[in-house]
């Protein structure tokens, strides 16, 4: 990758898990009854075929890990478990409830925070309390991210005979000089054990998550990991930028200088250094940031063109409702988006009035939808097409004229009726999605909301 590419297209941007993303949310048209209206609407459309999504916040952690930008609890009280899974499985009834039929479920996933802080028995009523209202779909996929340090094996077997058989552990860079800068302080013997765990157990998508960009990262820390991570062969892997936004994230994110943090061409190598290591190991690309062998299905499903993307990140299925439980949760209707309320005190107190606590969302426009058709394309895919007349709009030829550049950078290749990212040009498909991005184009942020896009 050439320097100077970084140096112009390394500017602040999404990282497009929904079109419109959430500062472009138009809350002034949005209601609770919309909300209601469109959840039932995508719930009839779905249930009796591809079935739904279950996005389970669960927000404890017992030390905060000063690159983590997620809505966490930080606390060693884990008296807290029992009343936060009562909220959740209420939240889910007030949804059955609202939905007026047994839901079939076709995929979970436990995010955090830190998932395994709960338990196994409060994870077990977790699950059970959910499918007391539901049904399993045929081809259900549950998924849940652990924490090395604290993942027993008691929650892998756990899990696993809730009917969870993929599991992503929090890797980030194992020097450390690095993870004492991160406060995530966890031996490669811990990240090892727990792999070969679940692996013995028979969980068949074992993930890495490792991230580039972090402060005191150098070149050999990052070699020194993926070698480590070549040894256990986890299934798939997510290699990610660190997104460094403090005026977001707040003092968690402050415990290190600016300049600790790698920049442009440092950052550079780091990522182009992990990335071929990663193709010489057989990993191969199948979305922005993520890589896995041939031998899992989220490889599977990008070869086959079924890759999916949502708040939860890559799925290798799609369903059209995903309903988001927990603090700070996102629902997607498809048609509508609804956040959760961020604040666990003002999640319960809502919950104790018979209310969804959801606190803010956005009606999608026939526009938008047609605009996130092509940024879940570019994203899933590497390319989009308007042959089709309902994937066609009137911007297209400004979208068009803004890719040039990118095109004559070798980044893009047009097509007659659409476009395709070059393997130059995958580095940089948050950029390339933001000449799509209408809202962000008709009003430009004031201040800085997003990350670096590179």
């Amino acid at each position: 990758m050439k320097n100077s590419l970084i140096q112009k297209y390394n500017v602040p941007g999404p990282r497009y898990t929904s079109y419109p993303t959430v500062p472009y949310w138009n809350e002034t048209d949005y209601s609770y009854e919309i909300w209601a209206e469109t959840l039932k609407k995508s719930f009839i459309e779905s249930n009796n075929s591809e079935g739904i999504s279950l996005y389970i916040h669960l927000p404890f952690c017992e030390s905060m890990c000063t690159f983590c930008g997620c809505n966490k609890r930080i606390t060693k009280n884990h008296d807290v478990e029992n009343p936060y899974i009562e909220a959740v499985l209420k939240e889910w009834t007030l949804y059955c409830n609202l939905l007026g039929e047994k839901p079939t479920i076709k995929e979970i996933h436990l995010g955090g925070g830190t998932p395994t802080f709960f338990s196994t028995k409060n994870l077990e009523d977790l699950i059970n309390g959910i499918f007391s209202h539901a049904n399993k779909a045929n081809n259900y996929e549950f998924s849940f991210e652990g924490h090395p340090n604290n993942t027993t094996h008691a929650h892998l077997q756990k899990l696993y005979d809730l009917g969870f058989r993929r599991v992503s552990f929090g890797v980030q860079d194992y020097s450390e000089k690095v993870q004492k800068a991160i406060h995530r302080e966890q031996p490669f013997h811990n990240v090892a054990k727990v792999t070969f765990w679940a692996r013995e157990i028979g969980y068949t998508s074992i993930g890495h998550d490792i991230i580039f960009g972090l402060p005191f990262q150098e070149i050999d820390d990052v070699i020194d990991t993926i070698e480590k991570t070549k040894s256990l062969q986890p299934d798939r892997l997510a290699f990610y930028s660190y997104a460094h936004v403090p005026w977001i994230k707040g003092n968690g994110q402050r415990g290190f200088n600016d300049e600790d943090i790698p920049k442009d061409d440092q950052k550079r190598l780091l990522y182009e250094t992990g990335k071929q290591l990663l193709y010489e190991n057989d990993y191969h690309e199948i979305g922005m940031d993520h890589f896995a062998l041939k031998t899992d299905s989220l490889f599977e499903s990008f070869e086959t063109g079924k890759l999916h993307r949502n708040f939860m990140g890559y799925s290798s299925s799609k369903t059209q409702l995903m309903i988001g439980l927990g603090v700070s949760s996102i629902s997607d209707s498809w048609y509508s988006f609804a956040q959760n309320v961020k604040n666990l005190e003002d999640y319960y107190q809502m919950l104790e009035w018979n209310k969804l606590p959801v606190f803010r969302g956005h009606l999608l426009t026939n526009e938008d939808l047609i605009i996130r058709k092509h940024i879940l394309n570019l994203m899933c895919q590497f390319e989009t097409s308007w042959a089709d007349n309902s994937t066609y709009f009137e911007e297209i030829p400004t979208v068009l004229s803004q890719l040039e550049e990118m095109q004559n950078d070798g980044l893009v290749v047009f097509k007659e009726n659409g476009i395709q990212v070059t393997e130059a040009g995958k580095p940089f498909v948050r950029n390339i999605c933001m000449a799509f991005d209408l809202l962000l184009k008709r009003k430009a942020p004031e201040t800085a909301l997003f990350s670096m896009t590179v």
